[in-house]
């Protein structure tokens, strides 16, 4: 099987992974959150919440972006920023790990050691800036920070820069859901939950032409 045949189907493969999930259990797990954040009764540990729910967002089909548009509606920009930072910080640090380690050994066996290098070498070139770019666009937010890891790429340049573009969209997110709070409408808030995502899109597809 060509190389190129397999690096295919191992990215199928993985988004099929990270959206299958979202076929099946979205729309409970969405009315969950939409309970926990119209529930007075949690606030006490609502940045607690609301960052727990964007660690997993790696592992399960957290609607993120409504969590951290929420998450400043609910806190306030400051409270927002540092519950969505963290939360994303941590939910990538876990996709490196699984991309570290089990998903490196099965891409090395599916597409060959060769194979595998030179995906290293490419990442270690346009990684940074693809990892970054991907960060507020749903699904390969969580594909890049898995492929981070199956490509090696350093773990304090990941952490850095996942860092700092996660409190940069923490911060955008708060922003728009604290303004929200403002005009006294939600609405803006579950706009703002769709419309950031799709910009983020656009911007990414223009990068890559």
């Amino acid at each position: 099987m060509a190389a190129a045949v397999r690096w295919t189907l191992l990215t199928l493969l993985a988004l099929a992974l990270i959206l299958v999930p979202f076929v099946i259990w979205e729309e409970p797990i969405t009315a969950w959150v939409e309970a926990l954040l119209a529930d007075d009764s949690s606030r006490g540990g609502l940045g607690l919440a609301l960052a727990g729910l964007l660690a997993v967002d790696v592992l399960l089909p957290i609607p993120s972006s409504l969590v951290s548009t929420a998450a400043g509606y609910l806190l306030g920009v400051a409270g927002g920023t540092l519950a969505t930072g963290v939360g994303m910080t941590v939910g990538a640090v876990v996709g490196y790990g699984l991309g570290a380690k089990p998903a490196r050994r099965f891409t090395r066996r599916f597409v060959g050691e060769a194979e595998l290098l030179r995906a290293q070498s490419a990442f270690q070139r346009w990684g940074g800036w693809a990892l970054v770019a991907c960060r507020a666009v749903p699904v390969l937010a969580e594909a890049s920070v898995v492929f981070a890891g199956v490509a090696g790429m350093d773990f304090r340049r990941f952490l850095l820069l996942t860092t700092l573009a996660n409190f940069a969209i923490g911060f955008v997110y708060a922003g728009v859901g604290a303004l929200a709070l403002e005009a006294n409408s939600f609405l803006l808030a579950f706009a703002a939950a769709v419309v950031v995502p799709g910009l983020a899109m656009l911007l990414f597809r223009r990068l890559r032409a």
